[in-house]
């Protein structure tokens, strides 16, 4: 009865979320309580959710001073380089805007947080999707499978829990699954090629001017000319590409964010730099919980960048509504975590899973195991998966002589459709940031990430790797 009521909430949550009938908060809350009263156990609601705060209560935490603290970096242009950099390449063409959002989405995931690298992705890429009117759930979708793939880096959680789960060795993981995740990453950007060929066609003809245009909600964020040629030189939607801008604007054609803005702080940016170096080997090093580090790392920006305590509050203002969403968001979610988990229905689900699987498909438990990890590390948190679950499947793997290696490989296969899981608080920086609806991202992303997925899979049982 648990299995059943527990894929009902699942599907229940999911289907009025992408139909927009509620809201993601007040489905993550009042679902799971209504499943709960049903479930027989409405008296222990709020044994659950305090449950369920108390685990994500860090997270939380970490992602509203990592959103202050990476929003300060934006603010004083600790980031405007690489932004130029992008723009110059993605020009006006939004094929090579979506590619040019997979790479730094990729590039960016490198410090194995994906917080950190949806609010550089949304902050560097968001102006000019809005200019060109592109898709903004293309570049949600993309910048999530990059970083889904590239999230199996040792240091970014799924290889590390498997690797604790079943005490093995982090690099016995991830090495042999190099050229496979490579192959992911590959297929990722041959997407967003694709994507954006695809945006390219539906935009048409467009003109410098209507790139450059001003919108007034949006004037400390915007692209703007570097110089002052704004013709009406044409970008088609053929072969020939991005735009070519007219001489008089300058090299740098297009900066995503305003080059003047009051708040850059030039003469700080290798304090900038260094301090977030700092930060990202701090976090990677584990040397200071994340939490600390960012809460720390953002009274340190704050403090050094501006020293005036009306600046202050001016830049916790503006960040605050992002801070207040998706720590919102993560609370919410805190009620369906402890509900899924607290009622026994994720324990449920995942055994009629595990008992389910033919007896014949024994000497394939790794093939088997990461089928698996796609559909239950998106209804699943990782902890979850990798704590519950993944020993289980291990162990019926060596009962029929697979190596609990093969399997822990394996498991984390299904990681670019996880970053898009309703239970991944990065999920909601991402969307929050990008003015998407959680519904409309989901809708778009679950069938290409679960094809990365697959795509990963493939690859590691063509290459022997599992």
């Amino acid at each position: 009865m648990l299995t059943i009521l527990g894929f009902a909430m699942i599907a229940t949550f999911l289907v009025l979320i992408m139909l927009k009938k509620m809201s993601p908060i007040a489905a993550l809350v009042l679902i799971p309580a209504l499943f709960c009263v049903f479930v027989g156990k409405g008296a222990e609601l709020g044994d659950y959710v305090i449950d369920g705060v108390t685990g994500l209560a860090p997270t939380a935490a970490m992602l509203m001073f990592a959103i202050v603290y990476f929003g300060v970096m934006i603010d004083v242009g600790l980031f405007d380089p690489i932004v130029r950099g992008i723009l110059k390449f993605c020009k006006a063409d939004p094929l090579r805007i979506v590619v040019g959002t997979a790479v730094l989405a990729a590039i960016v995931s490198l410090d194995g947080d994906g917080s950190t690298t949806f609010m550089i992705t949304v902050s560097a890429m968001y102006p000019l999707y809005k200019r060109l009117k592109m898709s903004l759930v293309v570049m949600t979708g993309v910048a999530a499978m990059a970083n889904g793939v590239m999230n199996t880096l040792p240091w970014g959680g799924p290889t590390a829990r498997a690797a604790t789960a079943l005490k093995l060795d982090a690099s016995d993981i991830f090495v042999p699954m190099i050229p496979a995740l490579a192959v992911g990453l590959l297929f990722v950007f041959a997407l967003a090629y694709v994507l954006g060929r695809r945006e390219r066609k539906r935009l048409g003809v467009l003109t410098l001017d209507e790139v450059l245009v001003e919108e007034p909600a949006e004037q400390e964020a915007v692209l703007v000319g570097a110089g002052s040629g704004t013709g009406a030189q044409r970008v088609t939607g053929g072969s020939g590409g991005g735009a070519d801008l007219p001489e008089e604007t300058g090299d740098d054609g297009f900066q995503g964010l305003d080059p003047h803005r009051a708040t850059l702080r030039p003469k700080l940016y290798w304090f900038n730099a260094l301090l977030t170096v700092g930060l990202l080997t701090a976090m990677i090093m584990e040397w200071l919980p994340i939490p600390v580090l960012f809460l720390l790392g953002a009274a340190l920006a704050l403090t050094v960048n501006f020293p005036h305590m009306p600046d202050q509050k001016a830049r916790i203002a503006a960040h605050a509504e992002n801070v207040l969403n998706v720590s919102g968001m993560v609370f919410a979610a805190a009620v369906f975590t402890g509900v899924l988990q607290g009622t026994g229905m994720v324990d449920h689900m995942a055994k009629w899973l595990v008992h389910n699987i033919p007896a014949g498909m024994g000497p394939h438990m790794a093939l088997v195991t990461g089928l698996l990890s796609v559909p239950l590390t998106y209804f699943m948190s990782n902890d979850g998966f990798y704590f519950g679950i993944l020993p289980v499947l291990a162990e019926a793997g060596q009962a029929h002589g697979v190596s609990a290696v093969e399997v822990a490989r394996a498991s984390i296969i299904g990681q670019p459709l996880h970053m898009s899981s309703p239970l991944v608080p990065a999920v909601y920086v991402l969307v929050g940031m990008a003015k998407v609806e959680f519904g409309d991202h989901t809708r778009f992303v679950v069938k290409w990430a679960a094809l990365t997925s697959l795509v990963v899979l493939g690859s590691a049982v063509l290459f022997g790797i599992v």
